[in-house]
C-alpha cells in the first residue's frame, strides 16, 4: 500500500499516542485518588508531565510536518521526519514514565523532537522566502 500523504499517517499515529497517554493519566488519577491537578504522588506527576510534554510539542510538529509536505518536502523526508518524531515521542514517554530524572529516553526523545521541529521550520522558512532548500532544484 502506498501512502500518498504520509504526514496524515503520522498525525493519526501521534493522535492515537496522545489518547494512550491520556488514558494513562486517567488510570493514574484513579490509582492515586487525584480528582484535579497532580496531587503529591510522583507517579501522578510523571503521568501528567508525559502527556503535557507531548501536548506542548507535538501539535506544532504535526502542523510543520503537514505544511512541509504540502510545500514540496520530498516524501522520503516526510517519512523520515514523521518516523523520527513518532520514535522520539515514544522514547520520551517511556523515559519520563520510568524516571523523573535524566534518562536515555527523555534525552533522545527530546533531542529527536527538537531536531524534527528545527528541520521542518528551516524548510518552511526557506520555502517562505522563496529560496529552494533542496540543492540543485532551482
Amino acid at each position: 500500500m502506498i501512502i500518498h500523504t504520509p504526514s496524515f499517517l503520522y498525525a493519526a499515529l501521534l493522535g492515537l499516542l496522545l489518547i494512550a497517554l491520556s488514558v494513562n493519566v486517567v488510570l493514574a488519577r484513579r490509582r492515586y485518588h487525584v480528582l484535579l491537578g497532580v496531587g503529591t504522588e510522583e507517579g501522578m506527576q510523571q503521568a501528567v508531565r508525559v502527556q503535557a510534554n507531548f501536548a506542548e510539542y507535538v501539535p506544532l510538529a504535526v502542523v510543520l510536518l503537514v505544511l512541509a509536505e504540502l510545500t514540496g518536502l520530498p516524501i522520503t523526508a516526510v517519512h523520515v521526519a514523521g518516523m523520527l518524531l513518532m520514535t522520539s515521542r515514544l522514547l520520551h514517554a517511556w523515559g519520563l514514565a520510568h524516571s523523573p530524572g535524566a534518562t536515555f529516553g527523555r534525552f533522545y526523545g527530546t533531542a529527536g523532537t527538537w531536531l524534527v521541529i528545527t528541520g521542518l521550520s528551516i524548510w518552511l522558512l526557506f520555502t517562505a522566502i522563496g529560496v529552494s532548500p533542496v540543492p540543485g532544484s532551482g
